[in-house]
């Protein structure tokens, strides 16, 4: 399992945005043809549709789907971290996140400047959770989410970076 995380430290995912955690969950993201691997680049014009997120575990298992932006606005001074970009929760196990109860509408990534990373986080739920979308995307707290809703540490994490594409290049 070791291997799963190696990548979240260096990238300071473990540390900025989740605690230590053990991965337990197989969490497949996918825009796309591309599947995503931890520190990826994409082009945000790849990456406008929500992803094809795709979680093992059984069917009576819940789970929540929460994707931020550590960098926010710029990685050397990131006062809005983090910025939120989805929700989803109550996502049967062994499915996908388009059977979940979107809390939060899927943004893409737009990052104005640098190279932003874009985590996304998958808790399992111990009941339904009833969550409400926060009033601002900016400076939401992954960490004080999971703990609102009692969620405890990840299951599955992943991320990738973007960052600004030029204007003749986006496709």
């Amino acid at each position: 399992m070791a291997r799963f995380v190696d990548p979240l430290v260096v990238g300071r995912v473990i540390g900025e945005v989740v605690d230590l955690f053990v991965p337990s969950i197989s969490m497949t993201v996918a825009y796309g043809p591309k599947d995503i691997s931890n520190g990826c680049l994409l082009k945000p014009s790849a990456t406008t549709a929500p992803p094809l997120v795709r979680i093992s575990g059984r069917r009576n298992d819940l789970y929540t789907l929460i994707m931020t932006d550590p960098d926010a606005p710029s990685p050397s001074d990131p006062t809005m971290r983090e910025y939120l970009h989805w929700i989803v929760a109550n996502i049967p196990g062994g499915t996908d996140a388009s059977r979940g109860d979107e809390v939060v509408a899927y943004m893409g990534p737009k990052p104005p400047v640098g190279i932003h990373r874009y985590v996304l986080v998958l808790f399992q739920q111990k009941t339904r959770v009833a969550a409400e979308a926060p009033q601002e995307r900016a400076n939401f707290n992954t960490r004080a989410f999971a703990a609102r809703h009692e969620l405890g540490l990840p299951t599955a994490v992943v991320y990738f970076n973007a960052q600004k594409e030029p204007a003749s290049r986006r496709r």
